[in-house]
C-alpha cells in the first residue's frame, strides 16, 4: 500500500459571526480555499486533481447541493474535476482529509484537495413541514446554526442536552474548575496573538479577495483572568462554568489542504510536509462527546506504533476550554506541546472548517519545531471524536 502525505494547507482567516465574512456566502469561501489549493503548488495542471473533498456540519443554506463540486465550479477549476461533500459534524474537514489518504493509499487517486467550510453567521432558519395540509396554527422557524433541531420525539433525552450542557456535565464528571477553564482559554488566546505576531500563521492563512480581514477575528490578546471570571454562565444560570469566554466562538471560514501520494511531487512542484501514518473515529455516550477525542488519540496512536512519548506536538480542537483539559488530563501530556499556536477558544470554530485548520497547523508546527510525531484531535458533536498521526518527514531527528 502506498504512503499519503500531506503537501500543503491554506485557509482563510476565520471571522466573528455576523462580523468581517458574514457577507461572503460559505460557497464562494470553499471555492477561494479549492482554487488557493490549487495555485499554490506551481507544477499542478489543476485537471489532475482527482477529486475535491469537502466537509461541511450545516448544508442547510448556500452551501446545498454538494458545496464541494460548487467550489471546483466556482474556482474556475476545469470542469472534470470530481468533488463530494461529507458529513461528520465537527469532523466534517478531518474525514475528508482520512478519505483522501484512503484514496491516495490504494491508488484510486495520486491528488486531492481536501477541506471544509462553515458559515454560522448565513446558516439559514428552516421550517418543518405540516403534518397536514392547510394547519390553522403558526409555524416555528429553527436556527441551524449550531447543535439540535428538529430533534426525533425517540431520541434519550440526555443524548440531546445542549453541546454547553453536556460540557458542564462533563467537566464535574471530571473535576474541572471554572478557574482552570479560564486560565485555559487566556492561553489560547496569548498564544494565538503571538503566534501571528511571529508570523507563524503567514503560509496557513489567506485573506479572501477583497475583505480586510487579514488575521483571525476572535483573538482578543487583551483578555485578562479578571475579565474571563466577570463573565456569567452560558448554559446554567446557577453553578454554571461555561462562558462565551471559555468557549470558542461562532465563526465563518474555510479550509483546505493537498493530500497526495509521494509520485505527486512530481507534478505539484512541491514537497510534502507530512506523512498521514495512522487515524481512527471513535463514538461515546452523545452528553460526553467533548471526551471522546481520549480514545481516538489512543486508537491512532496504537494503530501507528506510536506511543504518547513520542509525540512532540498536538493540535486539539478547543470547543470548549472544559473538555479540551479533560482530554488533556487523561493524556497526561505536557501542556506545553497542546495548541503551542492557540486554538479554536481564541481562533475559532468554524464546523466544517476546522479539522482541517487543526491539520494544517500541525503540519506546519512539526517543522518548524523540528518534531517527528504530532497527533490531531477533534471532538464532534453527538458523541464521537477523530484523531490524525501526522510524521514530518523533514524531521533531522
Amino acid at each position: 500500500m502506498r504512503h499519503a502525505y500531506v503537501y500543503d494547507a491554506v485557509r482563510t482567516p476565520f471571522g466573528r459571526y455576523g462580523g468581517a465574512l458574514s457577507a461572503i456566502r460559505p460557497d464562494d469561501l470553499a471555492a477561494f480555499v479549492v482554487g488557493e489549493q490549487a495555485r499554490r503548488a506551481p507544477g499542478l495542471d489543476p485537471a489532475r486533481i482527482d477529486d475535491v473533498i469537502l466537509g461541511n456540519a450545516n448544508g442547510a443554506g448556500e452551501e446545498n447541493r454538494n458545496v464541494a463540486r460548487m467550489a471546483v465550479l466556482l474556482a474556475g477549476l476545469p470542469v472534470t474535476v470530481p468533488g463530494i461533500t461529507v458529513n461528520r459534524l465537527c469532523g466534517s474537514s478531518l474525514e475528508a482529509v482520512v478519505q483522501a489518504a484512503r484514496a491516495v493509499e490504494s491508488g484510486d487517486a495520486d491528488v486531492i484537495v481536501a477541506g471544509g467550510v462553515e458559515s454560522m453567521s448565513r446558516a439559514p432558519w428552516v421550517m418543518r413541514k405540516p403534518e397536514r395540509a392547510y394547519p390553522a396554527g403558526n409555524g416555528e422557524l429553527v436556527s441551524t446554526t449550531l447543535g439540535w433541531r428538529l430533534v426525533n420525539a425517540r431520541m434519550q433525552p440526555d443524548w440531546t442536552v445542549s453541546l454547553g450542557e453536556a460540557t458542564e456535565r462533563l467537566r464535574e464528571k471530571y473535576g474541572i474548575t471554572r478557574e482552570r477553564q479560564d486560565e485555559f482559554a487566556l492561553r489560547s488566546h496569548r498564544l494565538a496573538h503571538e503566534a501571528w505576531e511571529a508570523g507563524r500563521y503567514d503560509d496557513l492563512v489567506t485573506a479572501y479577495p477583497g475583505s480586510d480581514l487579514l488575521r483571525d477575528e476572535p483573538v482578543r490578546p487583551g483578555s485578562t483572568v479578571e475579565q474571563l471570571a466577570a463573565l456569567k454562565p452560558s448554559f446554567r444560570a446557577e453553578g454554571g462554568t461555561i462562558t462565551a469566554g471559555n468557549a470558542s466562538p461562532l465563526t465563518d471560514g474555510a479550509s483546505s489542504a493537498l493530500i497526495g501520494s509521494g509520485s505527486a511531487a512530481d507534478h505539484t512542484g512541491l514537497e510534502p510536509l507530512a506523512r498521514i501514518v495512522g487515524r481512527a473515529s471513535v463514538a461515546n455516550e452523545p452528553q460526553y462527546f467533548g471526551y471522546a477525542p481520549v480514545e481516538a488519540v489512543n486508537r491512532a496512536l496504537s494503530k501507528s506504533g506510536i506511543a504518547w512519548a513520542d509525540v512532540g506536538a498536538v493540535e486539539l480542537n478547543e470547543a470548549f476550554a472544559a473538555q479540551s483539559l479533560a482530554c488533556v488530563d487523561d493524556w497526561g501530556v505536557d501542556l506545553d506541546i497542546v495548541n503551542a499556536w492557540g486554538g479554536a477558544t481564541a481562533l475559532g470554530h468554524p464546523l466544517g472548517a476546522s479539522g482541517t485548520r487543526i491539520l494544517g497547523t500541525l503540519a506546519r508546527r512539526l517543522v518548524a519545531e523540528d518534531q517527528r510525531w504530532g497527533v490531531a484531535a477533534i471532538c464532534i458533536g453527538v458523541g464521537q471524536g477523530m484523531a490524525v498521526v501526522l510524521e514530518n518527514v523533514r524531521a533531522t531527528a
